[in-house]
């Protein structure tokens, strides 16, 4: 029997992987519905399986002051058919006996939600569900996430969810709430609308270290290596006076100093959007700091953009360069030319930034990729006095890249998400040893 009052359970699950750090990683969609649901007369619960900072825990992991930090791991075995990777495999987060613990604590559900992450992570997250089902064997669990958007006939065959969900949860959240428990409030916000949503409950948190911020969804462009357009295929974009509204809030409440930019496309049609938005953070007079974890568009960086990012407090800048053979870049996106982005350095070196704080993404591991292209980027971003950053590449379903990502590799990746892992490079070609990759890893440091 349902209470008038459902109790709602939202998880974050566990990461099964060779490795794994927090680097401004929040579910922050999770918890965009936590607080629609409160906000529409649901009791919440939060498990974070993730928990850095859990005060139950002996020994908390190393963090760093501007909120990044690792994660708490265990040994586990590898995953069949990765045996033969020189790494070890681990789950990152609580322990399991905490897991069990944390779950006894909170009201008995009358619906559980769970998150994904990393196509990849799946096996830390039915893990995770497992442990739901032996102890609210009767409730239903939810799946969404983008493991679920981007693979959901293996999520809803293998997950063990009562049901999956692809896409964005605010648009059906409440008719899943009616359908589940029979709970109907009338809805008090536009999913299409994100100055109408929230703000996300970061107050569920053990600790708020950081906050990230979204100031708007969706991405303009299409790069064949990245799978935003797909899971979210609408650009919402929010009003500066909301983003810098939610920054004082943040800061003003709980005292928050770092923020974490989400958007895929922060500074496109900058004067509408990021510019009123870093002038009224200066305004403001804040000390505060901000990272841009999935990179800002070079081509967008102008000398008033790059002023004022300085101005504001941006610390981490992460550019999405992904190569520097600028002549054969077409197949990978159409972002910046070499000029553009000497320009856009220079921007940002004349208001102030230093090489360690601009970072350059670098792709390695493409579908037939040379392993020359690799170490001459990263060579030529050094050169310009900035830090090259590898990024190992991931396949990813519903992206450009997909079909030549399975017709090279040496896994089965359509049958297994496990195989896409970046951190065995399932699509590299001959000459990426463990040892080529120790020497990138050399070779980057700045």
């Amino acid at each position: 029997m349902i209470s008038d009052i459902p109790n709602i359970l939202l998880v974050n699950p566990w990461i099964h992987d060779f490795a794994a750090y927090d680097y401004w990683a929040k579910p922050l969609g999770l918890l965009y519905l936590a607080s629609i649901l409160r906000e529409h007369g649901c009791k919440v619960s939060y498990v974070d399986c993730l928990n850095r900072f859990h005060p139950e825990n002996k020994k908390h992991p190393p963090s760093k002051a501007d909120g990044r930090g690792s994660y708490l791991k265990t040994p586990i075995p590898k995953p069949e058919g990765l045996e033969d990777i020189p790494r070890n495999y681990s789950r990152y987060g609580i322990s399991e006996e905490l897991l069990r613990k944390d779950l006894s604590d909170v009201p008995k559900p009358d619906l559980i939600l769970v998150t994904s992450h990393m196509t990849y992570w799946y096996p830390g997250l039915f893990e995770t569900i497992r442990v739901l089902k032996e102890i609210f064997p009767s409730v239903p669990v939810l799946l969404g996430g983008i493991y679920a958007t981007l693979c959901y006939d293996h999520a809803v065959k293998y997950s063990g969810a009562d049901r999956v969900f692809a896409g964005s949860g605010e648009k059906f959240i409440l008719e899943l709430i009616k359908e589940f428990i029979q709970f109907s409030p009338d809805m008090k916000f536009d999913p299409d609308e994100l100055d109408s949503y929230p703000y996300p409950a970061f107050d569920l948190e053990s600790k708020i270290a950081f906050i990230p911020i979204l100031t708007s969804r969706g991405c303009p462009f299409s790069c064949s290596y990245c799978a935003s357009f797909f899971l979210n295929p609408k650009r919402m974009i929010r009003t500066p006076e909301s983003v810098i509204n939610e920054i004082m809030d943040w800061h003003e409440k709980y005292k928050v100093e770092d923020f974490a930019l989400y958007d895929d496309a922060f500074l496109t049609d900058a004067q509408n959007h990021a510019i009123p938005i870093l002038e009224g953070i200066i305004e403001a007079g804040i000390n505060v700091r901000f990272h841009t974890p999935n990179a800002i568009h070079i081509r967008e960086i102008t000398k008033q953009t790059a002023e004022l990012m300085l101005k504001a407090g941006f610390q981490t800048v992460r550019l999405g360069l992904e190569t520097t053979l600028f002549e054969n870049r077409s197949g990978l996106d159409r972002k910046v030319s070499e000029s553009e982005f000497r320009q856009s350095i220079s921007f940002l070196k004349e208001a102030g930034f230093s090489g360690k704080q601009v970072g350059a993404y670098l792709l390695a591991g493409l579908p037939g990729q040379e392993t020359d292209s690799i170490t001459e980027s990263i060579k030529t971003v050094k050169k310009i006095g900035i830090t090259p950053v590898p990024a190992y590449y991931s396949p990813i379903p519903h992206t450009g890249l997909w079909e030549k990502a399975v017709l090279c590799s040496r896994y089965d990746i359509e049958s297994d998400p496990v195989f896409t892992n970046n951190a065995v490079l399932p699509c590299r070609k001959e000459g990426f040893s463990w040892g080529f990759i120790s020497s990138l890893k050399k070779l980057a440091a700045f």
